[in-house]
């Protein structure tokens, strides 16, 4: 199987790094502190939950799109959508 990069892999990647680096740093850092001190694990493991829903999503999409090209045009478009409907909701 040829490994092909897409831009789900670096959501992937990013939020793989965001739960180690909240493991060692702790959740106070990250969330500004609060009443969030003492849920570093479980933001932590939000964190890997959400990396593996996107990499099960990208394996979705590469197997509904045989083209490279057309995967990422898909997957950017996803990524474009999920960030603006955040934006609106917050």
């Amino acid at each position: 199987m040829k490994l092909k990069v897409t831009p789900l892999n670096f959501c992937t990647a990013g939020f793989l790094l965001l739960s180690a680096y909240i493991w060692i740093t702790g959740g106070v850092r990250v969330t500004g502190g609060g009443i969030y001190t003492h849920l570093t694990n479980t933001i932590a493991w939000i964190f890997v939950l959400f990396a593996i829903v996107v990499s099960f999503l990208d394996l979705i999409f590469r197997n509904f799109f045989p083209k490279l090209k057309n995967v990422w045009i898909v997957e950017l478009s996803f990524i474009t959508l999920t960030a603006i409907i955040f934006l609106l909701i917050k």
